[in-house]
């Protein structure tokens, strides 16, 4: 019996991480165990998760497996298509100008930027008072 091959990477977004493993199949995506449709609810956030699948025509032929933390949904939506995009790329090489044209391989630096000692939020300063 033939091993099926898996393909693995790593997706982030602002503070979510997303291990991501492909395997040749019938395009069941599983997130934290959970179906895709269970997992985030929100039709957007599916469409984000299809976009890299939808690009290189592979929609359908394999299996995903994600496991996410950190963030909130939308960092991991976010983070689950860069993993998918990566793993698509150790598929298949030729794929790289088409998801590179679609801005996918690019990780979104976009972070919550760290509070300042002496102000109330990262930029947001205690109101002027002249007297």
């Amino acid at each position: 019996m033939a091993e099926k091959v898996v393909y693995s990477a790593t997706g982030r977004r602002k503070a979510s991480v997303a291990r991501v493993r492909m395997m040749p199949g019938d395009g069941k995506i599983t997130v934290n165990d959970r179906p895709l449709t269970e997992y985030f609810g929100l039709k957007t956030l599916e469409l984000i998760i299809n976009q890299p699948l939808e690009v290189t025509d592979t929609k359908g032929k394999y299996d995903i497996i994600a496991n996410v933390f950190g963030g909130g949904f939308s960092g991991q939506a976010g983070a689950v298509r860069h993993g998918i995009s990566r793993a698509l790329l150790k598929i298949d090489a030729d794929f790289r100008a088409s998801l590179k044209k679609a801005g996918l391989l690019t990780r979104d630096p976009r972070a919550k930027e760290r509070r300042k000692y002496g102000l109330k939020k990262a930029r947001k300063a205690s109101q002027y008072s002249k007297r």
